[in-house]
């Protein structure tokens, strides 16, 4: 058995290729867009082969067609945007070149929907940029723990040593991705195969050396809308962060789905749509 390891090839067509900017210093940010309106911006969570297309390929038609402009980017080091070898990925990364991608498309202000590591990318964003956020939803929200705290969960600790241990081919992509869903259906070979594409452009640097902190301090500095969603069988993000939420920020709602793991917008997709929505026009 061949185990996929990461290195530079050809990009091939799954995930589709999208758009690029450049930002940050030298590096390049691409992105998918959709539709016309208020502007809703999707980011991914982290992990091997994650990119918005992963995430958000479902959500983005939905909510584009619903009257709103939707970007889905890939954040540093993930789909196909830059991946810089031996560079650290510290949150302040992520939230200035995502500021670098709005600025370059004339974005003044926009409603963030993060997920995981994009969830605390969304929390950053709107803690450093208050006026440039109107509203904010959060899925299984990263950055809300301690370091410590997230590697005591199964799947950071699988999906981690992994990543920097023998690498993966499609069986070992199959197991971590089915340790995100509660209900492996959710794990398709499409989304196996886009995955690995991706991971084989990664650095190990990708995951090992990402770095965000604990904001829960400063959670009740966020007074936009929230609106928040986490299963209740997640194996990555504790679901304490839910309560964390509503307890410190002034407009939070979080829904709590049973028999759903990390991907509400994956394994909920329906419910998450229409919530998100509906939201979106409140």
């Amino acid at each position: 058995m061949t185990l996929v390891e990461p290195s530079s090839t050809t990009r091939p067509a799954n995930p589709p290729f999208h758009k690029t900017v450049p930002v940050g210093d030298g590096l390049e940010m691409h992105y998918a867009e959709q539709g016309e309106g208020p502007v809703v911006v999707l980011v991914h969570g982290s992990g091997p082969g994650a990119g918005g297309h992963a995430n958000f390929g479902a959500n983005m038609p939905v909510i584009a067609a619903a009257g709103c402009r939707v970007l889905v980017p890939d954040m540093i080091g993930f789909g196909w945007s830059s991946k810089p070898e031996d560079a650290d990925y510290p949150l302040d990364l992520f939230v200035e070149t995502l500021k670098d991608l709005l600025d370059a498309l004339g974005i003044e202000k926009a409603v963030l929907v993060g997920n995981s590591l994009g969830g605390a990318i969304s929390i950053g964003f709107a803690l450093d940029h208050p006026q440039r956020v109107s509203k904010l939803v959060l899925m299984a929200t990263g950055g809300i723990e301690t370091r410590e705290r997230y590697f005591q969960m199964e799947g950071i600790q699988a999906m981690v040593s992994r990543f920097v241990g023998a690498g993966y081919d499609e069986a070992t992509m199959a197991e971590i991705l089915k340790l995100l869903a509660y209900d492996p259906q959710h794990v398709l070979p499409n989304m196996v195969e886009s995955r690995l594409a991706v991971y084989r452009t990664q650095p190990k640097a990708v995951l090992s050396r990402i770095a965000i902190p604990d904001l829960t301090d400063r959670l009740g500095e966020l007074t936009m809308p929230i609106l928040g969603f986490w299963g209740a069988e997640d194996k990555f993000c504790p679901v304490s962060g839910a309560q964390k939420i509503v307890a410190a920020c002034p407009d939070a709602q979080v829904t709590l789905y049973s028999r759903c793991g990390h991907w509400v917008m994956i394994e909920r997709a329906e419910e998450f749509n229409r919530d998100v929505i509906r939201f979106l026009g409140r």
